[in-house]
């Protein structure tokens, strides 16, 4: 299957890719029409690390073409990288889009031999959600709509809504996504953790933070059990790298993109992604503060956001699990699970589990925001390198105390008072 889709691959620039478009009608209908795209505008706006991505608008529309390369774009053809992990990105938005369609944009075409995908352009003033979080843009819906989405698509793609052989078939379709995979478990889970070229920090300034990374036995061993949990538990058909640059964003509206990343793994990577990734959101403003916006009421609009998109997703999340407990789901099955008392200590434990594993997530991805090879813009883009480092520093030394204490916490308002802490503010 592999080897068919190698044929007849090449990379387009914006002629040719008028020209596909124009054979294309499931993408020309979308401008206007085949045969008469003559005055279209094509931007391309791939500033990720992995594809090209392009914005085609004619008079009659606009879409998104994104075309996967073989290799690690950020670093080039000395990285190489399957293209079929276009085939599971425009797999996952369609799953994810027929579970929760108010927050996933359509997918048009897609082209396996190409490794290219059509799809809705988000139009403006949608903006990358990290971004508007560097901006200090409060989005009032963010936590509603984003725990929607991972409640919806978690809860639809797991044993508690699907019984175990059509599950199964599903996670062996996704089990080929294996490069992308270990993509995730080298960046996460491994080169932190020991000296590889790759990683990068800014030194000198953290140079004896990322050591003590690299030292911290306590450390090693609990990111030895989360990346076990990553590569075997087949929980659900998750997102993959749903961090805040996967987010695309407007006061009233919510889109996630970019899934390349996506199979069947632990849920706690999704909401930990997503979480870790605003705790550093939050740890970033003392850099952008100024004399004009100390970033103090935006510091406590994130918080609150944190707050609310955990506490909204468990509601959401025992809610559908209680509207479906008589469905096919064959994790707790019904006949077993036969009372409400013993249906409620089954759903607590399985939250509190899941709570967990999202704070040990959710700090890995912290962790290698700062000492890996891939950093955050919230951080990159404080010019003054004393003060980027200390706010890097900062939420490195609350990412790790959370990783190794995750099971100490509770609730999430615990984790509100413990990101507080370690605020130099």
């Amino acid at each position: 299957m592999a080897a068919e889709a190698e044929q007849g691959f090449r990379p387009l620039d914006e002629a040719s890719l008028v020209a596909y478009i124009n054979a294309t009608p499931a993408l020309a209908s979308r401008l206007g029409g085949a045969g008469g795209l003559d005055s279209i505008e094509i931007k391309e706006v791939g500033d990720g690390n992995l594809n090209f991505v392009y914005i085609v608008k004619s008079s009659s529309g606009a879409i998104v073409i994104k075309q996967a390369l073989p290799y690690v774009r950020c670093v080039g053809d000395s990285w190489p990288m399957t293209r079929e992990r276009a085939y599971f990105e425009a797999s996952t938005l369609r799953e994810h889009g027929r579970l929760c369609p108010e927050h996933t944009p359509e997918v048009y075409h897609f082209d396996r031999a190409m490794s290219l995908m059509g799809m809705r352009y988000i139009e403006p003033p949608h903006i990358i959600l990290r971004k508007g979080l560097i901006a200090g843009v409060e989005y009032p819906l963010l936590a509603e709509h984003m725990s929607d989405y991972m409640a919806k698509t978690l809860f639809f793609t797991s044993l508690l809504y699907n019984n175990t052989t059509d599950h199964k078939q599903r996670v062996a379709q996704y089990c080929a996504n294996v490069e992308m995979c270990r993509l995730t478990e080298q960046v996460v889970f491994s080169d932190p953790y020991r000296v590889s070229k790759f990683n990068r920090w800014t030194s000198p300034y953290l140079d004896k933070d990322a050591e003590a990374v690299r030292e911290d036995d306590e450390l090693k061993l609990e990111v030895a059990e989360l990346k076990s949990m990553f590569i075997e538990r087949a929980q659900a058909l998750i997102h993959g790298d749903l961090h805040t640059g996967s987010i695309m964003v407007t006061p009233d509206s919510t889109q996630v993109i970019d899934p390349e990343f996506g199979f069947y793994g632990p849920m706690g990577f999704d909401i930990g992604a997503f979480l870790g990734n605003l705790i550093l959101a939050y740890y970033s403003q003392n850099g952008h503060a100024d004399q004009v916006n100390d970033r103090k009421a935006y510091k406590k609009w994130i918080l609150k956001t944190i707050e609310e998109s955990w506490n909204l997703f468990q509601k959401k999340f025992v809610e559908l699990w209680n509207k479906h407990k008589e469905g096919n789901g064959e994790a707790y099955l019904p006949d077993i699970y036969n009372s409400s008392n013993l249906l409620s200590l089954a759903q607590k434990k399985y939250m509190t589990n899941l709570f967990h594993d999202s704070l040990g997530f959710g700090s890995a991805k912290m962790i290698r925001r700062i000492v890996g090879i891939a950093h955050v813009e919230d951080l990159e883009s404080i010019k003054d390198a004393s003060k980027r480092a200390e706010c890097e520093r900062a939420a490195l030394n609350c990412a790790k105390t959370i990783l190794k204490g995750r099971r100490q916490f509770e609730t999430i308002e615990q984790v509100i008072e413990h990101i507080q802490l370690f605020d130099r503010d």
